[in-house]
């Protein structure tokens, strides 16, 4: 088993959790502790990506343009990433965080729609800096498609491409299945980013990096999205154990977790019900907050909703689903109940 690159979201990813709240002053305190510790790749942005901050994503309480100068001008070793969805951003939030000092941009799509990511490969090239390719929701289709995904992403000129675990729906064998096929159709770089739904995180990044996997991600105390992801700091003690050594201190990312990020984190991040049916019914992270909301302004169980939006396949940009859904159940809760 090769040693990875690890990329930390805490400052992306870790932002949904705490509804985009992050300080500059939180930014520059988690961004010293990664870099101290070693960690190689930092990302930052609002979790949707660049230009994420909208009435229908969730705004941010500091500009992230701002968020992400105070994250160059800190780290001293660690690149410094942000992740882009087309669509969301535009070719202009790109050009501006790579003027502010990205070294990286990490260009998500679902995992059907790579064919929307040319013109940012390209720009991202053109402009010299690092391009990642993000295959989001990936346990909604076979390693087969992933595999023709990955290739298109590669021809445009990505330098790694991600399997993504959006849901936290995949097992350790479905992980295995699809890196292997990456890396066995790929001549660049294969990544992992999982999250924490079905309890596998960790255990989907360590079957990641048994199949080949080059890269993978982590967030400090697994802040992140839904159930979470896969803690730094943890991925590196597991590392540790199986004599891998990333060069990481453990101990920095120790004390980073336990005194820097753990204040900042509103209520414990734990596989609750909601994290859990989000991830058994393969639907999207990010929608959990929104369909809280939407669930006690409609008197509905977050799971309802879950499972609905799991049968119809949402994805990624289709949050104005969940209102609809909640209204259509609660009509029918309301129907049922005039019926009795």
């Amino acid at each position: 088993m090769k040693i990875p690159r690890l990329t930390d979201t805490t400052l992306r990813d870790g932002s949904h959790a705490i509804s985009y709240s992050y300080t500059s002053d939180q930014v520059k305190d988690i961004v010293h502790g990664l870099d101290k510790a070693g960690v190689p790749v930092i990302e930052v942005s609002h979790g949707a990506g660049l230009n994420g901050s909208t009435i229908q994503q969730g705004f941010s309480k500091t500009p992230e343009s701002e968020l992400i100068k105070v994250a160059v001008e800190t780290a001293k070793q660690a690149k410094i990433a942000s992740l882009f969805v087309p669509g969301i951003g535009t070719s202009e939030e790109l050009r501006d965080a790579i003027e502010i000092g990205i070294k990286m941009v990490r260009i998500a799509v679902h995992c059907t729609e790579a064919d929307v990511t040319e013109q940012y490969f390209h720009l991202a090239k053109e402009l010299g800096i690092e391009a990642v390719g993000f295959l989001m929701m990936s346990h909604t289709q076979p390693k087969e498609v992933l595999v023709e995904q990955a290739k298109l992403m590669e021809s445009y000129g990505a330098d790694c491409v991600y399997v993504v675990d959006s849901a936290g729906a995949l097992v350790p064998d479905g992980v295995r299945e699809r890196v292997s096929a990456l890396k066995d159709a790929l001549t660049i770089d294969v990544g992992m980013h999982a999250h924490n739904n079905l309890g596998l995180a960790i255990g989907n990044t360590i079957a990641a990096l048994e199949a080949g996997a080059d890269q993978v991600d982590g967030t400090v105390r697994g802040l992140g999205a839904g159930a979470g992801n896969a803690p730094t700091e943890v991925i590196v003690a597991a590392l540790n154990k199986m004599d891998i050594d990333t060069g990481i201190s453990l101990s920095v990312l120790m004390d980073l977790a336990e005194e820097v990020v753990a204040p900042i984190i509103p209520s414990p991040i734990v596989i609750d019900r909601d994290n859990l049916s989000s991830g058994y019914a393969g639907v999207y992270n990010s929608f959990l907050l929104h369909v809280r909301h939407a669930a006690e302004k409609f008197d509905l169980n977050p799971t309802e909703i879950m499972e609905e939006l799991g049968k119809r396949q949402a994805i990624a940009g289709q949050e104005d689903w969940i209102i609809d859904v909640a209204i259509e159940l609660a009509e029918k809760k309301k129907g049922l109940q005039s019926i009795k």
